[in-house]
């Protein structure tokens, strides 16, 4: 039955054989087509490393504020009646995967742009709901007011024009169904110059180099980590750096520069989180006056509003 309705909800004639769908991913656009190419490279390493375990349980538990539910329990009540599930930029699949167990009635649709689509189907094909398809989530081929809830975690801003995509996804969503979206946050003006620099001329950096950076950059987070140091520091409001009681290697991260570091992950984990920031050349962070402005062009009503240092998040009815 899950086969039919994929085929129902998709413009053109869909073949569905097996969990896997593959469309046309290659990009015609230069900062979308390294973008895809590190996203493939990084979610390799994530695999073969082994370290989607750490990722994934506290990415889950994080999922949870991100979108305003109190446990497990109140998402799947959510999901029960929702038909039709987009996860757009589905990674390695594991929150796909997750949605589907929980909503063991729906269809579960997981998109990515990389070659992560591939490695979700062989890893989840034991999730019967689940099915994954290699391709733009910014043109999904998706009949307008196909899905119940649409979800675009941490990914939206690695696209080419991400507010063409939020449209975009606002648009195959249904007509009072929700679609969920993360984007990251502007930070302080220094932290952005740095940031912008990578995306510049991060094309003309080989990637062997990047992942050395990366590596000295989550060496950098746990030295300064271990320092345990904290300090009162004052506002300085043409900088955008907020005054306040900082650990050192918070007050550098959120500032100046990423240098990602948890001691209970693996160290390959932190690696790829500092890799995934600096090496794509489409990242784009918006302000929440931005997002807002964003979420009211398309006209969407807000069910659920987060915002941390990080990211804005939330749920919005069509």
């Amino acid at each position: 039955m899950s086969k039919e309705k994929i085929a129902k909800i998709f413009e053109g004639d869909i073949v569905v054989k097996s969990n896997f769908i593959e469309f046309q991913a290659d990009s015609n656009k230069k900062n979308q087509a390294q973008t895809n190419t590190i996203f493939s490279e990084k979610w390799e390493k994530v695999d073969e490393g082994g370290e989607i375990e750490d990722i994934s349980k506290d990415q889950k538990i994080w999922f949870l504020s991100l979108y305003g539910f109190a446990d497990e329990l109140e998402l799947s009540e959510y999901l029960k009646d929702k038909e039709v599930i987009l996860d757009a930029g589905c990674g390695l699949g594991y929150k796909t995967a997750w949605l589907a167990d929980l909503a063991p009635n729906s269809l579960v649709i997981g998109m990515d742009y990389s070659e992560a689509a591939a490695i979700a189907a062989r890893n989840y094909r034991h999730v019967k709901n689940a099915y994954f398809i290699q391709g733009n989530i910014a043109d999904t081929r998706i009949l307008p007011d196909s899905i119940d809830f649409t979800l675009c975690d941490q990914v939206i801003m690695h696209t080419e024009k991400p507010d063409f995509t939020f449209s975009h996804l606002t648009d195959i969503t249904k007509s009072g169904g929700e679609f969920a979206c993360y984007v990251y946050a502007k930070k302080a003006l220094p932290r952005e110059l740095i940031d912008d620099h990578f995306r510049i001329h991060t094309h003309n950096i080989d990637s062997n180099k990047m992942w050395e950076m990366s590596e000295q950059l989550t060496e950098l987070g746990k030295r300064l980590s271990e320092l345990n140091i904290k300090f009162e520091s004052p506002d300085i409001p043409l900088l955008g750096i907020k005054g306040g009681e900082y650990d050192i290697q918070r007050f550098i991260y959120w500032n100046f520069l990423k240098c990602f570091y948890r001691p209970d992950w693996k160290k390959g984990t932190c690696d790829s989180t500092n890799f995934d920031w600096y090496s794509p050349s489409n990242a784009k962070r918006y302000s929440k006056e931005e997002y807002e402005e964003l979420i009211n062009s398309n006209s969407l009503k807000v069910s659920y509003f987060h915002s941390e240092e990080a990211c804005y998040s939330g749920r919005f009815e069509k």
